[in-house]
């Protein structure tokens, strides 16, 4: 009998997914397990991780994204905080999709272990909510700079409620474009 490390809660968006670690401890500290191809799989990870990336952001109301892949480079993320807390946002961008362009968000951080399973067809992005964050991404494929997709985080199209002022942007960032009746959503 093995001991299950996560705790895997079905959210509104249909494979979006919110994981929480489980930590085994003692006087010592603890060991949480990242990741385990075997149990998340019923989660819905079928994939082998292919990359794995560290950010770190200094400043506390800073939003990154809302970034995603085209397919067929289209990935699988799981998105850790591993040092702060952030509010972390999932689009559905599935073109056939009942939620099609509906958002969902969480609040990720160091203290409260979760993290988010988002699948292929969704684009990411997050706001800090403590100055020095650092999250810890995997993926199911590899990034592809000429597949690189992203909508603009402030789009009231996507009406996405940020928490906090937003402090900081990158100009890439700010410079994503807003949706226009040309963009389908994808398609596998």
């Amino acid at each position: 009998m093995s001991l299950s490390r996560f705790a895997t809660t079905d959210l509104p968006l249909a494979g979006l997914k919110l994981i929480e670690r489980q930590n085994l401890g003692d006087s010592r500290g603890f060991l949480s397990r990242m990741f385990c191809a075997e149990e998340l799989a019923a989660a819905g990870w079928a994939k082998p991780v292919a990359q794995i990336n560290l950010t770190m952001t200094a400043r506390k109301g800073t939003v990154r994204g809302m970034h995603f892949q085209h397919p067929p480079h289209s990935e699988m993320k799981l998105v850790n905080c591993i040092r702060g807390a952030v509010w972390d946002v999932a689009v559905d961008l599935r073109a056939d999709s009942s939620t099609y362009l509906k958002w969902h968000a969480e609040e990720l951080s160091a203290d409260n272990r979760r993290s988010l399973l988002i699948p292929e067809g969704f684009a990411h992005g997050f706001q800090t909510l403590t100055g020095d964050c650092e999250l810890l991404y995997l993926h199911s494929v590899p990034y592809v700079p000429g597949a690189e997709g992203a909508l603009n985080s402030q789009d009231a199209a996507l009406g996405i409620n940020w928490p906090l002022e937003i402090t900081e942007m990158s100009e890439r960032d700010r410079r994503h474009p807003y949706l226009t009746e040309e963009f389908t959503g994808l398609t596998p």
